[in-house]
């Protein structure tokens, strides 16, 4: 049974259309890994009786011959979508005992889509988090182990928990959102792919909210095939959402024909950072000679106002979260903190967000409302607008001159140990160098494994898209995919 959770996306549909395998005997093979990875502790909250359910439907429509591309196929759902009925706590326990009366946009299109839910996965709280640290239901840990070290690592985050179950064979595919990174993050660390599609490709409905202008929801999957094949079930236009984008989606999967003959890619200096580790710079050396053997021109490009993004994202997004959070009260859902006799609601409020928030929450929270108070928002706030303005108009300005796509390191390390800059949040922060832009300017970007490091971890590559181009993208990233030729996997110790 285990061979079948080794299955891409791809190879399942085959095979659940030619009655090779049913959905109920896939589903039971996954259910059974999900089990058996108690000390991964990526899923977070189990729904056996619901993948039955709907493998069961999936295998009726399956033998009446209508069957869409994920019918049948188990997915994992990160722990920050709306699930009807089901859990869905953010990784906070503010939200505990909160089970939605709707569901997610994106989640409702993956289950019309014929998809199984084998649960949730765990997540940083509120998605802020680039190692799973932060999670109220403790660390997601990497299934991958540096050489012959026992030591637990991260598997990044926020969706650290969607990246150790796809790469653990737990799921053949999982949902993640990406803020300022958190799903190439991932993805990179354990060597999966991850997309981030362009910044309202996929409805942002029902979706706990982090920080509203950058929060997109994309797919983390063992290939770019089977990210193709999610992604085309996820995106849509959905009137729910204000920021969602009346645009037809196209055949992803139709894009991948391998063939970059011709396509420039840029290559820019300002990713070149002052100690950026000989592996990474090794790694990205590679890339651009993959790329160039394929056929493409490569092109040195400056995108100058770059060095800013880190700190213009850490003012936008603790602001906007500063704002988005203000709802978890203990008035409507989740925790409310038990009172003593005399407190009003001001008490209420402190003590449910002091008991409901964790660490990493109250700081940016605090952050956030710093930079929008009165005294301090043109200082800070409305100048890392303007910061953002400029990163966005840099990539506008590379695409005009005839770029297609864009060569990056997807992270400045392999996975760390879990605990290891824990305590220090500006080392925790710089994690997200190389990916913060793509969120500041909404373009898709997706990160591929390429290579392992000297211990025998996975890193991976970047490549960033035109907006609404994630077709031409996946194509690209396909072709890195098939040139890298990465088919390690964890050795199982879980």
């Amino acid at each position: 049974m285990s061979d079948l959770t080794d299955l891409t996306i791809a190879e399942a549909r085959g095979k659940l259309r030619a009655g090779d395998l049913s959905a109920g005997e896939l589903t039971e093979a996954c259910l059974e890994a999900v089990e058996g990875s108690g000390k991964l502790n990526a899923f977070v909250h189990k729904t056996p009786e619901i993948a039955r359910e709907q493998a069961a439907a999936a295998d009726a429509r399956l033998k009446a011959g209508a069957a869409p591309d994920l019918c049948g196929i188990p997915l994992g759902i990160k722990d920050l979508f709306c699930t009807k009925g089901v859990a869905s706590q953010a990784g906070s326990a503010i939200l505990n005992g909160f089970k939605p009366e709707y569901e997610s946009t994106v989640t409702r299109q993956l289950f019309e889509a014929g998809a199984v839910m084998l649960g949730k996965l765990n997540m940083d709280e509120f998605a802020m988090g680039s190692s799973n640290e932060t999670s109220t239901y403790g660390n997601a840990v990497n299934p991958w182990r540096a050489g012959n070290s026992e030591a637990a690592l991260t598997p990044g985050g926020s969706s650290g928990g969607s990246a150790s179950a796809v790469a653990a064979r737990l799921c053949l595919g999982a949902t993640g959102t990406d803020t300022g990174g958190s799903i190439r993050q991932p993805a990179a660390f354990v060597g999966i792919t991850g997309l981030k599609p362009t910044y309202g490709r996929c409805s942002r409905w029902g979706i706990v909210a982090f920080a509203s202008s950058l929060d997109q929801a994309g797919p983390m999957t063992k290939d770019v095939r089977d990210a193709a094949i999610m992604l085309g079930a996820m995106a849509g236009h959905d009137p729910m959402d204000s920021t969602s984008a009346d645009l037809a989606v196209p055949d992803f999967e139709a894009a991948l024909t391998g063939d970059i003959r011709g396509k420039i890619v840029g290559i820019p200096k300002e990713y070149r950072m002052e100690g950026m580790p000989q592996e990474i710079e090794d790694l990205w050396t590679r890339g651009k000679e993959m790329l160039r053997d394929a056929g493409a021109e490569l092109r040195d490009i400056s995108l100058p106002h770059t060095k800013y993004a880190l700190p213009a994202y850490y003012v936008i997004a603790p602001a906007e979260a500063s704002s988005n959070l203000a709802r978890y009260d203990g008035v409507r859902f989740g925790h409310r903190a038990k009172l003593s006799q005399g407190d009003g609601i001001t008490e209420m409020y402190e003590k449910t967000r002091a008991e409901g928030f964790g660490d990493e929450v109250k700081r940016r929270v605090m952050v956030g409302t710093y930079v929008l108070s009165a005294g301090f928002y043109d200082a800070y706030y409305n100048r890392a607008r303007k910061v953002r303005t400029l990163i966005k108009r840099d990539f506008e300005q590379a695409f005009d001159s005839g770029i297609d796509t864009i060569l990056t390191p997807a992270t400045p390390s392999a996975a760390f140990e879990l605990g290891q800059t824990f305590d220090d949040p500006v080392q925790m922060y710089l994690n997200d160098v190389f990916t913060v832009t793509v969120n500041l300017a909404g373009l898709p970007g997706i990160a591929v494994p390429a290579g392992l490091d000297s211990k025998g971890l996975p890193l991976g590559l970047q490549l960033i898209g035109r907006p609404w181009e994630e077709g031409d993208l996946l194509n690209t990233a396909y072709c890195l995919e098939r040139s890298a030729g990465f088919v390690e996997k964890p050795s199982r110790w879980w």
